[in-house]
């Protein structure tokens, strides 16, 4: 009988990719996956450290896991992804859940089978791969795709950003540009075996190419990959604002298969808030993003992530990111009440806001949003 496997997986869409690495990688091996986590000879967590709350989930998620370890000390319980790469969440899940068997980071996904075979083979109680950087972009490893019509390309990894409240230049490593023949090659593949759809997928796709001396960038991506036969519509995410430019933009009004979409975090209206966060832009220079991407294609959809309760932030900043709202009209947002991350800039900062302003202002940036997205 095959061994079967369950993952679960928290955080984004990159995560959602390793997760179908994850997955190829185990059925090559013979695992076969379940829904249901009680059966699995292997339960495996993909984490992600970008918030509070997905980290909560991990440790509510290993708690419940306990009772199954516990019934069954031949199950191996594996948790990898973002969370691991942070040497004090590390040691905190080592002490905290003393069964987890198997830990690996961002970089290791390629290891997998070899680290199953010291559990399962060597009978090693516990097995920890964790590599800080890695040049080496794995992307020639078996992937079980989610989905029969879509699939995900990556075309970067890592973050060179460091906004003050973010780790993931520290989970996911600097900038790292897929070569873009090997892009190409492998969305060519993809419209050969019937998939319709691709979403390019890196921390800042519009920053694609800057760590390449070419001057191919991700405006040259998006009007190459648009030639490919089979494939009808293209997505990416994510866009940083501070990248976006008159090029950016005309290639996706050029581009008949990419998808007049833009997902453009902005963070906070309030320019003081943004300069504090280090996202290398004002308000005044996100709004000029706005009016010309809306100059340029009439009927683009922007959608937006946002941030309450920042370090800092006065009832003046919150109002800026009230009327922003106002002025913008997003036609989707994605809403986060900020929560302290370890060994961030602004996770040091002593002017915390409270969690019931937070709260209320998050509450109060709902009010606002909802009306603008039903109209």
């Amino acid at each position: 009988m095959n061994r079967q496997f369950y993952i679960e997986t928290f955080g984004c869409q990159m995560n959602e990719y390793d997760s179908e690495k994850i997955s190829g990688l185990l059925n090559s091996q013979g695992y076969m996956e379940t829904t249901l986590r009680d059966e699995a000879d292997l339960i495996i967590f993909n984490t992600c450290l970008i918030r509070e709350n997905a980290e909560n989930r991990l440790y509510g998620n290993l708690g419940e896991v306990k009772r199954l370890k516990l019934a069954n000390k031949e199950k191996i319980v594996a948790v990898c992804g973002c969370m691991p790469q942070n040497q004090k969440v590390r040691e905190k899940m080592l002490k905290m859940y003393p069964f987890v068997d198997l830990i690996f980071g961002t970089n290791t996904y390629d290891q997998l089978p070899e680290l199953l075979y010291d559990i399962e083979q060597k009978k090693k109680k516990k097995v920890i791969s964790i590599v800080e950087n890695s040049d080496n972009l794995k992307e020639e490893v078996p992937k079980s795709r989610k989905f029969s019509h879509k699939a995900f390309v990556n075309i970067m990894y890592g973050c060179n950003n460091f906004c003050s409240y973010c780790v993931v230049p520290y989970t996911r490593g600097r900038e790292r540009s897929r070569d873009r023949q090997e892009i190409i090659e492998e969305v060519i593949a993809l419209g050969l075996t019937g998939y319709k759809e691709i979403t390019l997928l890196g921390q800042n796709v519009n920053s694609y190419g800057n760590d390449i001396d070419d001057r191919y960038q991700f405006p040259d991506l998006l009007r190459d990959l648009n030639k490919v036969e089979g494939i009808e519509r293209i997505r990416f995410i994510s866009s940083h604002p501070k990248d976006v430019n008159l090029e950016f933009i005309k290639a996706i009004k050029e581009c008949n298969k990419v998808c007049s979409q833009i997902h453009l975090p902005v963070q906070s209206g309030s320019t003081k808030v943004l300069q504090e966060m280090n996202r290398k832009y004002s308000r005044e220079q996100y709004l000029e993003f706005v009016r010309m991407a809306k100059a340029e294609i009439s009927d683009i959809s922007i959608s937006t992530d946002i941030i309450t309760g920042f370090p800092g932030e006065t009832e003046d900043d919150f109002n800026d990111t009230l009327s922003l709202v106002e002025e913008v009209q997003f036609d989707s947002a994605f809403t986060f009440i900020y929560s302290i991350r370890p060994g961030t800039t602004a996770g040091k900062r002593t002017d915390q806001i409270d969690d019931k302003i937070k709260h209320e202002r998050f509450d109060r940036l709902l009010k606002k949003l909802y009306p603008i997205f039903e109209a």
